[in-house]
């Protein structure tokens, strides 16, 4: 079984309902192996695409822009990497309840 780590590169908060983090990715760059156990809202700061590489060997491609808003139902494992030639950043907060 592998290793996860952290859900972004950039811890910024806690309170008893959310998490917030930072995704901050260079060209060519990827996050930790992880896993999001509870829902995600992700708002797109910077960049064109991102994809997933999920745990079952698929990749998904995500097209992104800036000011765009994803939810992100829990239960997945993947790397995010960034196979653009733009740097990608978001804010991802975990709603804890």
């Amino acid at each position: 079984m592998r290793r996860l780590g952290d859900v972004a590169n950039r811890f910024l908060f806690e309170n008893e309902r959310v998490r917030v983090w930072q995704m901050d990715l260079a060209p060519g760059e990827s996050s930790d192996f992880h896993e999001h156990t509870l829902p995600y809202v992700l708002c797109i700061l910077e960049g064109e695409s991102i994809d997933a590489d999920l745990e079952d060997g698929r990749t998904l491609h995500i097209p992104v822009e800036p000011g765009r808003v994803f939810f992100v139902p829990p239960g997945s494992r993947e790397t995010a990497v960034n196979r653009s030639k733009v740097r990608f950043r978001e804010i991802l907060v975990e709603l804890k309840g």
